[in-house]
């Protein structure tokens, strides 16, 4: 029997019990792929990350959803950082997480919060996927391609009140379209949004950073804006991001807190 540090992290939350959870466990080396996605499914989180040190504040860092391992997630990454930070004695001016999308980023900021580096995915307009619609409960007015299909809507109220069947978002595309859902923002927020990935085993995701990598550079450009403040509006939680466009990369910035911390016993 094996015993692995385990922290679960609420990422993107102004409190415990908000943004989104995330599962970190630091490890000396990645065990098999069959083994973190068995690690994933039993602690049956949005995404679980592994961590490995390789020296000079860099580290490996890989994300599983409880059903597949998944290229970039940016919640988990802030959850990653602040597990380091808060709790493994790593007191760099800037974390290099190397992973399948590259190297990613992270510092903290003089307000205690933490700063993300990612890769800004501008998306394209395109015509409406068969079967959206009605896969989302409500049409969006424009739909548009990147990373994640982006599906933009009038309101936040309309966000909002979005009641997907999951069964047919599930369906989409072959079986393997994430989509975000967003608009102009209400109550001092900019942009709010949704992000539904059944497909992917989210159902729903509380906090998506990596879809604000797709938000960012789309609100940014269409409210004439070069920070914006996000809402992530899950129902009950809610996620809050702050993003910042630099060039062709986009900072995502968030607090996070630790709600759970433990051993994992393999």
């Amino acid at each position: 029997m094996s015993e692995h540090k385990f922290f679960q992290i609420d990422a993107f939350a102004e409190k415990a019990m908000a943004g989104g959870p995330a599962a970190v466990m630091p490890m000396d080396a990645f065990p098999a792929a069959d083994v973190m996605q068995a690690i994933a499914a039993e602690n049956n989180l949005a995404e679980t990350a592994f961590v490995v040190a390789k020296g000079g504040g860099a580290f490996d860092l890989r994300w599983f959803t409880p059903a597949l391992e998944v290229p970039m997630c940016g919640h988990a990454t802030l959850a990653s950082a602040h597990a380091l930070y808060a709790h493994l004695g790593f007191d760099g001016p800037e974390i290099g997480f190397d992973t399948k999308s590259g190297r990613l980023t992270v510092k903290r900021l003089a307000d205690g919060r933490l700063e993300m580096d990612f890769p800004a995915n501008m998306p394209e307009r395109i015509d409406a996927p068969t079967g959206l619609a009605d896969a989302l409960g409500a049409a969006p007015r424009e739909v548009w391609s990147g990373q994640y299909l982006l599906a933009v809507f009038d309101n936040a109220a309309q966000i909002r009140a979005l009641a997907p069947d999951l069964v047919k978002v599930a369906a989409l595309g072959g079986g393997r379209m994430a989509v975000c859902c967003a608009a102009p923002g209400d109550s001092g927020h900019d942009v709010v949004s949704r992000f539904f990935a059944p497909a992917d085993g989210i159902p729903e995701d509380p906090a998506t950073g990596s879809a604000h990598c797709v938000i960012a550079p789309f609100f940014s450009k269409r409210l004439g804006k070069n920070e914006l403040t996000c809402f992530q509006a899950y129902p009950g939680r809610g996620a809050h991001i702050t993003t910042r466009m630099a060039g062709d990369r986009v900072k995502l910035i968030g607090r996070a807190r630790t709600v759970i911390e433990g051993v994992f016993r393999l």
